[in-house]
């Protein structure tokens, strides 16, 4: 199939500005399991943990319809799936290099849209052409992406392996309110514990002794941690609410957590 891009404008925006790439930070949810893809003319690419695990491709679909972050091939570089600012504040247009990324429709599941890689230029997700079990999917029971994507220069990104190891999944809860174990831990500190969704556990967790109260006398160094579940408006992040900031755990964090307590797993 052809998947030419003749987006000659857009391609000499982000050639300018991507080569920026060791200095945008991600803080990934790729599982640590479960974070590669295989390209069949360039190999492996991790989606976690390249460059002292300082950056990594993020994704949550109960937050946002889109990816953001960086992806390493050991044989090609760096690959962008965008900056997690999406101009409309919900998807990227891909329509100007300062506006371009992977997508996320939550009534299909497909993805879409565009990455860039330094050295390979456009992989594409955007493929209608495709049948319909190959075209790129996020696979929402299994938290992990299927199908292909194109890149004009490599090939195909085979996304649909079913080995253990050789796919990519992701971790995230299924609620802002959901930030802790059944047994009240915080899923920060044991991301591996049995958590069944909202319930007791996140509220036990939220008002612990380190929860709540004790991180907001923190200030902006409690950015991050466990309850730090909204920016300042209330807005879920990520993504922040367009325009808003996050100074750590606030009233914000405090309204967005019981907005959200009582409607379960979204």
């Amino acid at each position: 199939m052809n998947a030419r891009m003749n987006r000659l404008v857009l391609l000499a925006v982000a050639s300018s500005c991507l080569g920026m790439s060791s200095a945008a930070l991600a803080q990934s949810n790729v599982n640590p399991g479960n974070k590669f893809a295989w390209g069949e003319n360039i190999g492996w690419i991790n989606f976690r943990d390249a460059n002292g695990a300082t950056q990594g491709v993020r994704f949550n679909k109960v937050l946002g319809n889109y990816f953001s972050g960086f992806a390493w091939g050991e044989n090609v570089g760096w690959i962008n799936f965008g900056d997690g600012t999406p101009a409309n504040g919900s998807a990227y247009a891909n329509t100007t290099g300062a506006d371009f990324g992977v997508n996320y429709d939550p009534l299909t599941n497909k993805v879409t849209g565009l990455a860039w890689g330094e050295n390979i230029g456009w992989i594409n997700f955007t493929l209608p052409t495709l049948p319909a079990n190959q075209q790129p999917t996020f696979d929402s029971a299994e938290k992990r992406l299927r199908g292909y994507a194109w890149g004009e220069n490599v090939g195909w990104i085979n996304l649909d392996v079913a080995v253990g190891g050789q796919f990519v999944a992701f971790d995230y809860p299924c609620s802002p309110a959901d930030i802790g174990c059944d047994d009240g831990t915080a899923l920060i500190a044991a991301p591996a514990c049995t958590n069944n969704g909202v319930n007791e556990g996140d509220y036990n967790a939220f008002f612990a002794a380190d929860g709540f109260f004790f991180q907001a006398g923190l200030g902006p160094a409690a950015i991050g941690a466990s309850c730090d579940i909204a920016d300042d408006a209330g807005n879920p992040l990520p993504p922040f609410g367009v325009g808003n900031t996050n100074n750590g755990v606030n009233e914000g964090d405090y309204n967005c957590f019981f907005n959200f307590l009582f409607l379960g797993c979204l």
